[in-house]
């Protein structure tokens, strides 16, 4: 069996959406990235994912070959999963490496928070191309007579279509019924800026950001807030009095692309890198959000990855937990370390033992780095294996993303 190694990548600083990269496609916020990343070395194929989409692209990563510069005979496929975009196309990517002459493969993704797609409705659509087809002059006089009902216009923000309800509304239902405290909240948003802060003045994102637009660094980490700070923000979804989630303890709009490598050892020599990180096992959950919580597919993955394994919660050195929301964090680790929650919810009776906090995210977390979705999974994979490469042989990482829909990706990954 082909063991399948992680390398670092390179990211885009994250900035907050509508600002240093306001007028920036998606196509645009990639390319320095695949550029930078694709000088080391030419991979047998890329994945890219693009969760916000375009209404002129099918395919971002075909589009990013050419855009890039790349060697047009490097095919190209891109893929959704929602925040686990690039997660899930690295795991794609691992999947195909072994086979079909594939040793090295570019995984990633990127999101414009700022550009928010505005489409017209189906029937209105269809209306207005036919008439083009029949009557060009009608089409434009109706177009011209279109009301903001003909469109689908994002009122409701970040919302699914199925429940109708933001990733938030979700939340606050789930911290609710998990009776996760607003204080759990914003100490574990506190530990996300510190740990960031941290990262950041000791050098350790430096090799893994390439400078764009003329920003070097991830914009939101926030030096000077603080624990009274975070608690004294109004609650952005549930206003009734009740709630707990605020923008303080939430991952912001964010625009940002990212990459990470995956290959065999063959293919790493073409990089110049040691098979330094395996990617030893993955797990892929869902839920079904209509019943239970929307972002609470990790904590059925998580147990089962473990327990295939035979592994404890302490015998993980670094937990890589994707932050949507601080509530969301906390309730995933209740769940999985919860003994009825395991065997009702994840079908799993293995005790996982005591869960070490303070494992947790230790540069920060998409809280305080920030959330362009479709790049997530290539910032977090890559932040892990290089926390992993600097650990004693034999230590181990889960590395963790929820995502809409009621699905999540899980990976375990080792320190060879």
């Amino acid at each position: 069996m082909t063991e399948i190694f992680l390398v670092p990548g390179l990211r885009t600083p994250f900035v907050k959406a509508g600002s240093s990269y306001a007028h920036q496609s998606s196509i645009e916020l990639s390319v320095p990235v695949l550029k930078a990343m694709t000088a080391r070395a030419r991979p047998d194929h890329l994945a890219w994912g693009q969760v916000i989409p375009d209404a002129e692209i099918s395919n971002i990563a075909r589009e990013l070959v050419f855009e890039a510069g790349l060697d047009p005979t490097i095919p190209a496929y891109s893929t959704v999963l929602a925040c686990s975009s690039s997660f899930i196309g690295t795991l794609q990517s691992a999947g195909m490496i072994g086979k079909g002459g594939a040793h090295l493969a570019l995984a990633g993704g990127v999101d414009s928070m700022s550009h928010v797609p505005i489409a017209l409705k189906y029937k209105v659509a269809e209306k207005l191309v036919g008439l083009f087809a029949k009557d060009p002059a009608a089409a434009v006089e109706t177009f011209g007579q279109l009301t903001p009902e003909d469109f689908h216009l994002p009122t409701s923000g970040w919302s699914n279509r199925v429940s109708g309800r933001t990733m938030g509304d979700h939340m606050e239902e789930t911290a609710k019924e998990m009776g996760i405290s607003r204080e759990e909240q914003d100490r574990r948003a506190l530990a996300s800026h510190q740990g960031a802060i941290k990262g950041q003045d000791t050098g350790f994102y430096t090799d893994l950001i390439v400078p764009h637009a003329g920003v070097d660094h991830d914009t939101f980490p926030r030096r000077d807030t603080s624990f009274e700070k975070l608690s004294k923000l109004s609650p952005v979804f549930d206003r009734s009095g009740k709630g707990t989630i605020t923008a303080g303890n939430s991952s912001p709009l964010t625009d940002g692309a990212a990459g990470v490598w995956v290959g065999d050892a063959e293919g790493l020599g073409r990089l110049g890198a040691k098979p330094t990180v395996q990617l030893v096992d993955w797990q892929v959950g869902a839920v079904d959000f209509r019943t239970e919580g929307m972002l609470m597919a990790p904590a059925r993955a998580v147990p089962r990855l473990l327990a295939r394994h035979r592994l404890k919660a302490d015998d993980i050195q670094l937990w890589e937990i994707h932050e949507a929301f601080a509530a969301q964090v906390v309730a995933n680790i209740k769940g999985f370390m919860d003994p009825v929650y395991r065997r009702e919810k994840a079908g799993v009776d293995f005790d996982l033992g005591t869960f070490p906090y303070d494992r947790v995210n230790p540069h920060g977390g998409s809280i305080a780095l920030g959330h362009p979705f479709a790049a997530t999974g290539a910032r977090i994979l890559s932040q892990a294996t290089k926390e992993l490469s600097a650990m004693p042989s034999g230590s181990k990482a889960i590395v963790s993303v929820c995502a809409d829909g009621g699905q999540g990706t899980v990976a375990l990954l080792q320190r060879v």
